[in-house]
């Protein structure tokens, strides 16, 4: 599995999303994706307690520790690559969470709208 190219949806180097808890397709702590990542892990988003709520209602709960994975589940607050689709949905029912754009890998492009992204991204000066 080779990652593509680190380039993030403003076409500069990807930076970091989060290694506390440590994320990403690869687990390297960047939402770098490849043709294995079907899932497409590339929004780097801040969990809020509304979007862990809803993630779960629609069946992926990310909130609660699943050690058997080494999982110890997020909280608000945590950086996290969130499946594009995933982020998508949330948009739309009004609860995404807020993205870091120089984070999150260009591919999640093919599936979110820039427009999408930049309407829910972090404030400039919120370095985390």
């Amino acid at each position: 599995m080779e990652p593509e190219d680190s380039i993030n949806v403003l076409d500069t180097s990807l930076v970091l999303c989060g290694t506390d808890p440590v994320t990403g397709f690869f687990r390297d702590g960047h939402c770098n994706t490849c043709a294995a990542d079907q899932g497409s892990h590339t929004v780097c988003a801040v969990m809020t307690a509304e979007f862990l709520a809803f993630s779960k209602y629609v069946g992926n709960d990310l909130s609660t520790p699943r050690p058997e994975f080494g999982f110890d589940g997020l909280d608000p607050g945590d950086a996290w690559c969130l499946c594009a689709s995933r982020f998508l949905q949330a948009a739309d029912e009004g609860c995404a969470p807020q993205v870091h754009l120089e984070a999150t890998h260009k591919r999640a492009l093919d599936i979110v709208p820039l427009e999408v992204l930049k309407a829910h991204a972090l404030h400039d000066g919120s370095e985390e």
